[in-house]
């Protein structure tokens, strides 16, 4: 299968640019992966489309605010992207420019409570950062550090917590698991309300959400890893929901990378953590979930192979084709999707 029959036509004013005033007045597309069915609500209709004995998965990852903007001893001006923790002070980073961050140049944030130095240079440009500071390194960034957005965002985001879930909770991500971004407390009680079990997983979002494919051949592409956890809790919650008849709905899809990462092939699942790279695509067999609430995606995406993999290339498409028609807002402060 060729990364070019995942493709679509976007006209660049339906990227969103900005979150709505409501969370949960986005609008939402239904459809059926079985006969590619569609339906136009808005997302504070989702709902009715869930059935007492299903169970949520939500993401709680937090989004770091891991972009830092900074200046050189000579006073030049810098950036550096938090991307990984490797323990003992050190990140893997994006920096600009690259040419003046080689090993042992410096870098000071904010007004010097916050220095860095250059160690090594690492594949694909990227750089291992030491960082020196006092206190707690989370709350150092929560004064210092911006909302690491999309390249595709070009606004900035007046409130940095719209870039944040209601419920994260586990800071590590390098970008939100946006298909979250549209629930409320009140949206999820009532879903509670009605019978349907809310549980957590936890996946960091990676900047390789947002990398193209570039093989032509998308078995080629080498997919990028992230870390994810499973507690026992949310474990027993899906075996039972499973054993019961009910679906599993998961809301993104790192939610639905990290259930399927970790099932067993009887589709049983247990506490778990660990790294992920799982690749899904059409011809994929879902061992865990049955429905998915997702946003809409970039072309050629390894993300809309997924959703292919769920509902079926020609009735994804069609999908997007009749959303760009509406007028529907795309990507990450976009509006949203329920796949069953």
């Amino acid at each position: 299968m060729k990364t070019s029959d995942f493709d679509f036509e976007l006209p660049q004013e339906l990227i969103a640019q900005t979150p709505l005033e409501r969370r949960d007045a986005s609008r939402l597309l239904t459809l059926d992966k079985v006969t590619g069915e569609t339906g136009h609500f808005h997302f504070y209709d989702l709902p009715r489309f869930l059935r007492p004995g299903d169970c949520l998965v939500l993401n709680d990852s937090r989004v770091l605010p891991a972009r830092l903007i900074g200046r050189r001893p000579t006073g030049g001006a810098c950036e550096v992207l938090l991307l990984v923790d490797r323990g003992e002070n050190c990140w893997e980073c994006l920096v600009r420019p690259g040419r003046k961050l080689r090993p042992g140049a410096q870098v000071i944030f904010g007004d010097g409570e916050l220095t860095a130095r250059v160690e090594t240079e690492l594949e694909d440009g990227k750089r291992l950062v030491r960082f020196q500071y006092e206190g707690i390194f989370l709350e150092v960034l929560e004064r210092l550090g911006r909302m690491p957005l999309p390249p595709y965002i070009k606004a900035e985001l007046e409130d940095q917590e719209r870039y944040q879930t209601v419920y994260s909770k586990v800071s590590g991500s390098a970008a939100a698991p946006t298909a979250g971004l549209h629930f409320t407390p009140e949206l999820l009680q009532k879903i509670q309300d009605m019978g349907v079990a809310v549980c957590y997983v936890t996946l960091h979002v990676g900047l390789g959400t947002f990398r193209p494919v570039k093989a032509e051949d998308i078995q080629d592409h080498e997919m990028h890893s992230e870390f994810c956890m499973i507690s026992r809790e949310t474990a027993d919650t899906i075996n039972r929901t499973k054993r019961g008849g009910g679906r599993v709905v998961c809301v993104g899809t790192t939610s639905c990378r990290t259930v399927e990462s970790f099932a067993a092939e009887d589709g049983t699942m247990s506490e778990r953590s660990g790294w992920t790279n799982i690749f899904i695509y059409p011809g994929y067999k879902f061992k865990v979930l049955d429905a998915l609430v997702t946003n809409f995606h970039l072309p050629q995406s390894t993300l809309i192979m997924l959703v292919s993999a769920l509902a079926g290339r020609e009735h994804v498409l069609a999908a997007y084709a009749e959303a760009v028609r509406e007028r529907y807002r795309f990507f990450s402060f976009g509006d949203a999707m329920f796949i069953s």
